[in-house]
């Protein structure tokens, strides 16, 4: 039952490359161009349309949860919660002109994101749908402490 198999090679100096296809070789009749004719561009409406800007900003306020929404999407590095249930937002202002003034903190001075967490924070509430500007003010005081966490965080990192 053991059969070896032999594969058989063949030494070749070159290989005659694939004919290639030239547009004057398709003749020019009407129903070859009707077929490859762009009968409607499904994208274009698409694209151009434009994301409803959003009202309401008081807390409750669609504007308002869609900006705490992005805030929801940003996790800490080291702890795997997102940075306004761990309780690093102290406060989200949106004015008349929808521009958004964030207070926040870090769970300290030396964390390795102090640089990079403020510009990430404004470039993601920014993107919301009707938010002219973000604008990110670091506090250090009140300091972070863990009662600062919502209870879904805590759950999350056993402290419940």
């Amino acid at each position: 039952m053991n059969e070896e198999r032999k594969i058989e090679t063949q030494e070749v100096d070159g290989v005659m490359p694939p004919p290639k296809a030239r547009v004057s070789d398709v003749a020019e009749t009407p129903s070859v161009t009707e077929a490859f004719e762009r009968k409607r561009d499904y994208l274009q409406g698409f694209l151009a349309q434009q994301p409803a800007p959003l009202s309401g900003t008081a807390p409750g306020g669609a504007l308002y949860e869609a900006v705490i929404d992005a805030l929801k999407d940003i996790y800490d590095p080291e702890i795997p919660v997102n940075i306004y249930d761990l309780g690093l937002i102290y406060g989200v202002e949106i004015n008349a002109d929808h521009h958004v003034k964030i207070i926040m903190t870090l769970t300290t001075p030396h964390c390795p994101v102090a640089e990079s967490m403020p510009g990430e924070v404004e470039l993601r509430v920014g993107a919301v749908p009707g938010i002219g500007d973000a604008e990110v003010e670091l506090v250090w005081d009140p300091p972070w402490d863990p009662q600062k966490m919502s209870d879904e965080a805590k759950l999350e990192l056993g402290m419940l």
